[in-house]
């Protein structure tokens, strides 16, 4: 693995920022830049839909290896133009172009109105505004709540008072394709001038980021002996079967909480049925007509059964029904010795 740290960070004229997320790479690249005696801004962008073990593990890093500042995206703004727009167009809109009658306009602007206030949550509100989750074909999740805020509370505050502001990102290569075609140095990122992103630890293995770790006396975000191959969001709509099944096993009030998600946004959503996995992508019923699409029939609370099931999802696994939580549970070989 390469350790070599680009020139340019040293600069004097240029300041580090390193995102954290409570991840095995962000951390990582933290540690990186402490044994290159790079000091580096670490932040972490609340998105209110992290494990509380993830917010435990941050502060557990915070204890260890020194301050993390919290940022927060805000949508107060954003909410109160959306019911606005609620309140004038809806009753008009809802006729015309979804068909309602005007008995049935009135009640779903009414419901909607009940439900569409700021929670101080920015991932519920997010939703809650966009009157949808966020999918792979729409994933404004991660520009919203993390690099939006990171962007304006931190970064250009930071480009007013230094020449060149340097984002390290914890990507690598080995997760997907597309990571794969990322360059290192990105100069001007954003067409933002003198905002640059570097990524030290794109050529790494998961081996190697456990290792480093594991060489400065630092535990993994216990979530990774937990089942889950990632601990951001939870759960990520990119989640795997089996860390559904880890999930609805170990921590079903956090599937609860999600469930109780749904009913909000589905009530800020024109046709009141937005689900937090996409019904076309149901693995049993998927389903495109929104007139048979809502929370009872293809909420997450429904992907139980499946999530638990093996063989293609058509045989239940006693198993997975039964997990026992005291025991290690890893995609990531080394994790449990």
């Amino acid at each position: 693995m390469n350790t070599v740290i680009d020139t340019r960070c040293f600069s004097a004229d240029a300041i580090n920022i390193n995102s954290v997320s409570g991840g095995k790479d962000s951390l990582a690249q933290w540690l990186l830049a402490i044994e290159a005696g790079v000091t580096t801004i670490r932040v972490f962008a609340d998105t209110g839909h992290e494990h509380p073990q993830t917010m435990e593990y941050l502060d557990y890093l915070e204890s260890k290896l020194g301050e993390i500042r919290r940022v927060k995206a805000s949508f107060d703004d954003r909410i109160a133009g959306k019911r606005k727009f609620i309140a004038e167009r809806w009753p008009v809109t809802l006729v015309t172009e979804c068909g309602m009658t005007d008995a049935q306009a009135t009640a779903t602007v009414a419901r909607a109105l009940d439900v569409l206030h700021p929670t101080g949550i920015p991932f519920l509100d997010l939703c809650m505004w966009k009157g949808r989750f966020p999918s792979t074909k729409a994933r404004f999740c991660t520009f919203d709540l993390k690099h939006a805020p990171i962007r304006d509370q931190i970064v250009m505050p930071l480009l007013a008072e230094y020449d060149e502001v340097i984002s390290w990102q914890g990507v690598r290569a080995e997760e997907s394709p597309a990571r794969a075609l990322l360059p290192e140095w990105e100069t001007d990122a954003d067409n933002t001038p003198g905002l640059h992103v570097y990524r030290p630890i794109l050529t790494w293995t998961h081996a190697d980021v456990f290792a480093l770790a594991r060489r400065h006396g630092i535990k993994p975000n216990p979530l990774y002996q937990q089942g889950c191959s990632r601990v951001g969001c939870m759960p990520c709509i990119h989640a795997r079967k089996s860390e559904l099944a880890e999930i609805f096993s170990r921590w079903p009030e956090e599937v609860a909480r999600v469930a109780e998600w749904e009913r909000l946004v589905a009530a800020c959503s024109r046709r009141g049925n937005s689900t937090f996995f996409p019904s076309t992508q149901d693995p049993h019923k998927a389903e495109r007509r929104i007139e048979f699409i809502s929370v009872e029939s293809h909420g997450i609370e429904t992907y139980r059964d499946w999530a638990l099931t093996s063989r293609g999802g058509n045989q239940f696994d006693l198993f997975a029904g039964m997990n026992d939580k005291a025991v290690c549970s890893s995609v990531y070989a080394g994790i449990c010795e």
